[in-house]
């Protein structure tokens, strides 16, 4: 169907994901371009996890006062001021290799992290307002097609960044993206909806803490799942397989990047393995029994390598696993927070929810370096577990039996 027949919902639709594709793609490869360049140059696992400290950090008060200006200014601006940022930071990376101190990349990432949730917090809200209300099947396949999309592209963006620092080097890679992405930025200025999202009410400052018992519940058991993740996931395991398993950065990047694309279209299979299969949309219990199950897995990872079964075999079965129960309970996640979010200022209610999820990555970022370094990967993966047994406890308090018309279709 060409884009001009298309309704007006789903042109801004298209160019909502689209914008998040491009932008996830860049930020994807950013990430493990600094992981990969700075190992190389003899950093420590801990020295990594602090260069992401300002990333995970301005991504907490981002979303909250991000959600509080795009119901003010309209979640279109909110997103092109994103994509904006981005390319700042991208720019600041371009500077002579002796500029590359710690604080100037800190400072670099700084901006990529609150560039990254405003863009986030945009398309995720933007979905809220171009879904009929009470269209809960309709509303999740929507969050879970751009939730998964948007995580293979994240996959793609590892393979292009180590790809692109073996081939460019640093600088080269990051010329390249940078130039990508200024291109998408002007595309979206010319053609992104005005005041999308914006509320008729125009919320005070003071809303920006949510006062709602299940987005509270959800965002922290948000955290704890992402913390969960990350624990593992962010310095130790790149450094892990480079470092013990002798991995280059081809294979280091091929690798994560086929892991965050498989977890990525999981993820739009969400729907279909947790609501369709059973004619209902999911709901609180959903959340509670899947993070329990996941909660098994890092458990037994951690065993096989205490017992040195296969430490190649443990860990690429074992995360090849956890990225397809984790991608069902990000997903649900996902579309709970949008079901949960109010019509008339949703970004408010999403931005709250994920400052929750920027806290749990910040978290787990400082514990994976610091953990890593002190005990080692087994002692990363039972933190992880631990975290995400917490989050299943935590979600007993969701609501439970959502009363909604399914339109999954």
């Amino acid at each position: 169907m060409p884009f001009a027949s298309l309704s007006t919902e789903i042109k801004q639709y298209l160019i909502v994901t689209g914008n998040y594709w491009a932008f996830t793609l860049t930020d994807g490869a950013l990430r493990m371009l600094v992981v990969l360049h700075f190992n190389a140059l003899g950093y420590s696992p801990l020295e990594i996890a602090m260069l992401f400290l300002f990333y995970e950090f301005f991504g907490v008060v981002t979303n909250l006062v991000g959600g509080w200006l795009g119901a003010h200014i309209g979640l279109n601006r909110t997103m092109n001021i994103g994509l904006g940022l981005q390319i700042v930071a991208l720019g600041m990376l371009l500077v002579p290799a002796g500029m590359l101190t710690v604080a100037w990349v800190m400072a670099a990432q700084a901006l990529s992290g609150i560039a990254k949730d405003l863009n986030k917090m945009s398309a995720k809200s933007a979905v809220k307002t171009l879904v009929p209300e009470n269209a809960e099947g309709t509303l999740y396949k929507w969050v879970a097609a751009l939730t998964g999309s948007k995580n293979a592209l994240k996959g793609a963006g590892f393979f292009l960044g180590g790809a692109l620092l073996s081939v460019l080097g640093f600088q080269g890679a990051v010329a390249v993206m940078a130039a990508m992405l200024l291109l998408v930025w002007i595309g979206s200025l010319l053609s992104l909806k005005a005041k999308l999202g914006t509320s008729k009410s125009k919320p005070k400052f003071t809303q920006i803490f949510s006062k709602s018992v299940p987005i509270n519940v959800l965002s922290a058991a948000r955290m704890f799942l992402f913390g969960a993740r990350d624990v593992w996931f962010v310095v130790a395991l790149p450094v892990f397989l480079t470092t013990q398993l002798g991995w280059d950065h081809w294979y280091v990047g091929g690798f994560l990047a086929a892991w965050v694309m498989a977890y990525g279209i999981v993820q739009g299979f969400a729907p279909k393995i947790t609501g369709k299969a059973q004619g209902k949309t999911p709901d609180g219990r959903s959340a509670m029994y899947w993070a329990a199950g996941l909660a098994i897995i890092p458990a037994l990872i951690a065993l096989a390598l205490s017992q040195s079964l296969a430490p190649e075999i443990s860990i690429v079965v074992g995360l090849l696993v956890f990225g397809g129960v984790f991608a069902i309970n990000s997903s649900l996640h996902s579309y709970l927070i949008v079901s949960y979010a109010r019509s008339d200022g949703a970004s408010l209610d999403v931005g709250f929810y994920y400052m929750a999820n920027a806290l749990g990555r910040l978290f787990g970022t400082l514990l994976s370096g610091w953990v890593y370094q002190a005990y080692g990967l087994e002692a990363c993966l039972w933190i992880s577990s631990a975290m995400l047994t917490t989050a299943s406890v935590v979600s007993y308090w969701l609501p439970r039996q959502i009363e909604v018309e399914t339109r999954i279709s």
